[in-house]
């Protein structure tokens, strides 16, 4: 294992001082998998005290000490020391109620969640791998470390922490490990919410299909508005899948970005109360789009989930039945409106809602790549998108008569329009001459045309 100076020279100094040193977990986890760290933690059979001696030189926080991690200042960001420890009690299934310090490393490794975690390196006593993390991880398998159950209800969060593990390595919970993850998500309900959210998010960005439905019972503990979409048959001959595995093949042929993650989970998830059978026993879902907008709504609140990310997916759960369609004129409106960003976004949630059917339909994959094709089009031959590309600007329709206030706006955004379609060229002239006829056809302006016209009468008598 290749490790960087710096972690090299935080290592040296300790084993000069006379303590066993180690880089330890997702840094050896990753090496071992050919990755590349991003960060480092040691432990050390230095006591906390010992640790700020050896290091008394170098900028440190101790808001850990308590629990044996001095936290160092280098130049590849905060490096954590921890002694070697063991804890006993965990009361609210978080924070040990005791630590005790140890004098070697295998204790200290069999305290830590999964077997993969539960490896170290240091340069001068070699790897250490008591529990078999690189075997599991050469055979693709996530494993408790000890007894599944008191690992997980040391820390609960250690359920959904194995989840995100298995799909971001592509790891199978072993049998043991993932009975315990599932009797023991109930334990999930008590933890802090804005914790949930950033590993429930890691799981989704990485997740496939498979990882969505082996870890249905822990998503739809955290998210129960889902739960009704287990087994939901959807009654349409549009869908083959029931609701939910039609929305983990939404959600898994998504890019990996948060928004798309998130909408795609959600977007179905107004489906059930919008659910109608018609005279034939087909299924309807009239208005779920917005039902599930303002689901989503709740549920990332509930969450704690950022503010910009929670108003995107609610925007795209919301629009995901606009269908796009290739149509150049309506294309360059949705582009001037919504963004470049935003429209692309919602194509590829409308073509994997599409491909999540499970029908086999190609002709809505012709029409997706034809709207794709169009859009790249559009974008390289940089049309006007804004109101302040346009050749006219408001100051012009006011020097014009036009009032001041909404109609001015309406009516620039009608002249937009006309660009975007084709209608009008973006050329002063013309535009001017179309402002004109819009303003000679409102009756609010003409009103104050006249109005204008007297005042400045009265004021020449």
């Amino acid at each position: 294992m290749n490790l960087p100076e710096t972690i090299e020279q935080l290592l040296c100094q300790l084993e000069q001082a006379g303590f066993a040193a180690y880089a330890v977990g997702g840094c050896v986890r990753d090496a071992a998998l050919g990755l590349q760290p991003h960060d480092y933690d040691l432990c050390t059979s230095a006591r906390p005290e010992e640790i700020q001696t050896v290091f008394s030189s170098m900028p440190m926080f101790l808001t850990g000490v308590k629990h044996g991690t001095v936290s160092l200042v280098t130049t590849l960001g905060v490096v954590e020391v921890t002694t070697f420890r063991t804890e006993g009690g965990y009361e609210d299934n978080r924070h040990p109620d005791w630590v005790q310090f140890l004098p070697e490393i295998t204790g200290d490794l069999a305290r830590r969640d999964f077997t993969i975690n539960a490896m170290a390196y240091s340069p001068s006593r070699g790897f250490q791998d008591p529990f078999g993390g690189r075997a599991d991880l050469e055979h693709g398998i996530l494993r408790a470390v000890g007894q599944p159950e008191a690992r997980f209800q040391e820390d609960a969060l250690r359920i959904l922490r194995g989840a995100r593990f298995a799909a971001r390595f592509r790891l199978t919970p072993e049998p043991a490990t993932f009975q315990a993850m599932v009797k023991l998500r109930g334990l999930l309900d008590q933890l802090a919410l804005e914790r949930v959210f950033c590993e429930l998010d890691g799981f989704l960005r990485s997740a496939r299909v498979e990882d969505l439905l082996r870890f249905a019972p822990l998503v739809t503990q955290v998210i129960p508005e889902l739960a009704p979409a287990i087994h939901f048959d959807q009654r349409s001959p549009h869908h083959a899948l029931d609701l939910y595995r039609h929305i983990a093949h939404v959600t898994a042929a998504l890019p990996a970005t948060p928004a798309l993650r998130w909408a795609g989970l959600l977007h179905d998830v107004g489906k059930p109360a919008a659910f109608t059978l018609d005279e034939n026993g087909r299924g309807h879902f009239y208005g779920h789009a917005q039902i599930g907008a303002d689901l989503a709504e709740k549920i990332l609140r509930r969450l704690h989930a950022p503010n910009v990310l929670r108003e995107r997916v609610v925007w795209l759960i919301g629009h995901h039945m606009s269908l796009l369609e290739p149509d150049e004129p309506k294309l360059r409106k949705q582009l001037s409106r919504w963004g470049e960003e935003t429209v692309w976004e919602l194509l590829d949630l409308e073509e994997a809602d599409f491909g999540g059917k499970g029908t086999g339909n190609s002709q809505e994959g012709e029409r997706f790549q034809q709207i794709r094709q169009m859009l790249v089009q559009i974008q390289q031959e940089h049309p006007v998108m804004k109101r302040e590309q346009m050749a006219i600007r408001g100051g012009d329709l006011l020097a014009m008569g036009c009032p001041p206030g909404p109609m001015l706006g309406r009516i620039l955004q009608t002249l937009l329009d006309q660009v975007l379609e084709g209608r009008l060229p973006n050329c002063r002239q013309p535009l001017l001459d179309a402002a004109a006829r819009l303003i000679s056809q409102d009756e609010s302006c003409l009103a104050t045309l006249d109005k204008n016209r007297r005042c400045l009468g009265r004021t020449m008598e």
